[in-house]
């Protein structure tokens, strides 16, 4: 019961913090990390403690494959070169530089645990960023860069922290050794990941309800990891393979009411494993500190702020570069022009740590050399980004004038996507109303259909704006006024419960489809 408490009560912190992220506008992963550190010193409270194993096995191969899940590949393929310079290059740059620094500061400090530390706090993580990133109107590439990167670094992080260990481990490791199974645990956890993908999607055919289609996921993403750890391969890899084809594949072989169904289950599974590793963390800090007594609050202090101002410049020092030699390139200068500075400018701030990071902190081995320090400094550093850039992206973003003009209403490239849904259905509808036995009842909806193909025509050429809009806030009042009427039948006819869910059901995600065409959020 203790433990039963324990996660209810971490639960329910979870929810109070969410909401005065909301209310103050402020990252929702600064909320939680500093509300973590808060309860940590609240006198009474039990220390927390979390099995190391757990850390990486249980956290992230779900937040590995929701991320994934929702990776629009097109763009993530167009924009690979950048993306690889970052997920790839600025990891392993940052984690160089992050080592060399601790080696200075921390002249004991073996090699392999300064590399460990490079490589934990080196990823950064989109999920920091993408409240921000969500609210404003910037260009969709630097979103798309960003969360690419996000999505593949972690690969690149956690391969190299394993390396660490393993290195610790074994006493050393040749470089061209540690060179050629990088590549090759990568490329194994690819494989593991195709094919993980592939026997899911045979089992999504097969299954017809949208609760074991959903559990299905969840196996897949821990089955994935988990066998590529057996065979001693990228987890992360493979995990992120999985879920980069089965997103791809979900909209030929899940039903609607499936995705539905799925997207619900793993967007409160993602808020709730988020929000735990956060806190958790911050609710561990009294114990770490308490650990690491040979070090005085003057050097833990100087040792904290040189790793994170480390961390943030690094990356400056790798995007910069990065953006602009590649482009003196004529082929590549063509076919992708010099970015504005602002832009990379952004994309150098942008480089809030988060969940990744904090989980592989947690995992380090209890015997690993200066752990609680590591650690510590892994916490700051995480800290640091998430108050420092985490707070400012958005002024910065104004300030530099980043935001582009975007036309209010629906985007032509929305409007076309509709435009050709409407003329299939109704094309479809016309060749019905030749049917001998369903022409009259198809002809009966010609006009309907003919209505909306017109209507969305219209906003793909620019115009009919105005009526889509209307026309969506009289059917949005008409679904209200029926809604309240059927609760009404339910109270005074006896309708029972489980017609009720079902119809409120229909209607609410109509209404839901509604709102987002008016680009408006739910409960206006």
């Amino acid at each position: 019961m203790e433990i039963v408490e324990a996660v209810l009560a971490l639960i329910s912190a979870c929810i109070v913090f969410a909401l005065l992220a909301r209310r103050w506008q402020v990252p929702y992963a600064v909320i939680l990390v500093v509300g973590g550190m808060a309860l940590a010193f609240i006198p009474g409270l039990p220390q927390v403690t979390l099995d190391p194993g757990l850390a990486l096995a249980f956290f992230l191969p779900p937040l590995l494959m929701a991320s994934a899940w929702r990776t629009d590949w097109r763009a993530f393929r167009a924009n690979l070169r950048p993306i690889l310079l970052l997920a790839v290059g600025c990891v392993l740059f940052t984690t160089l530089a992050i080592a060399v620094v601790a080696k200075l500061l921390i002249p004991d400090l073996p090699w392999a645990a300064a590399v460990a530390l490079g490589a934990i706090i080196a990823p950064p993580d989109a999920v920091a960023a993408e409240a921000v990133l969500q609210r404003l109107p910037i260009p969709r590439r630097i979103v798309v860069v960003l969360q690419g990167e996000s999505l593949v670094n972690d690969a690149t992080a956690l391969v190299l922290y394993r390396f660490a260990i393993a290195a610790f481990a074994a006493g050393g490791v040749a470089f061209e050794q540690a060179a050629g199974s990088f590549v090759l645990v990568a490329a194994g956890g690819l494989g593991v990941g195709l094919a993980i993908a592939w026997l899911v999607e045979q089992s999504f055919a097969r299954l017809r309800d949208p609760m074991l289609v959903t559990a299905a996921s969840f196996i897949a993403c821990f089955a994935s990891f988990l066998a590529a750890e057996k065979l001693h391969l990228s987890g992360v890899m493979a995990v992120v393979t999985t879920g980069l084809v089965l997103g791809q594949r979900q909209h030929r072989v899940i039903t609607p009411e499936m995705r539905v169904a799925s997207v619900a289950v793993w967007s409160f599974t993602e808020f709730l494993l988020t929000s735990l590793v956060f806190i958790l963390v911050g609710l561990q800090l009294r114990g770490i500190l308490s650990r690491i007594g040979q070090y005085g609050d003057g050097q833990l202090l100087m040792l904290a702020a040189a790793i994170s101002v480390a961390l943030i410049v690094s990356r400056f020092v790798w995007v910069f570069p990065a953006t602009y030699v590649p482009r003196l390139v004529p082929a590549i200068r063509r076919h992708d022009p010099h970015p504005s500075w602002r832009e990379t400018f952004v994309v150098s701030w942008a480089g809030m740590r988060g969940v990744v990071s904090l989980a592989a902190a947690l995992a380090l081995p209890l015997d690993f050399p200066q752990r609680d320090l590591l650690v510590f400094l892994s916490f700051c550093a995480i800290l640091a980004t998430l108050v420092v850039q985490g707070t400012t992206l958005e002024w910065v973003i104004r300030r530099l004038q980043v935001e582009e003009k975007r036309p209010l209403g629906m985007a032509r490239e929305e409007a076309v996507a509709r435009r050709a849904v409407a003329r299939a259905t109704l094309a479809e509808i016309e060749r019905r109303a030749e049917d001998i036995l369903e022409g009259a009842v198809a002809r009966d909806l010609l006009e309907e259909y003919r209505e909306k193909a017109r209507v969305f025509h219209g906003v793909a050429d620019g115009r009919g704006q105005s009526e889509l809009e209307a026309r969506m806030r009289i059917r949005l009042a008409a679904l209200r006024a029926g809604r309240l009427a059927l609760l009404d039948h339910h109270r005074d006819d006896g309708l029972s419960d489980e017609l009720l869910a079902a119809i409120e059901s229909e209607i609410d995600l109509e209404e839901l489809r509604i709102l987002r065409l008016l680009g408006v959020g739910p409960g206006h």
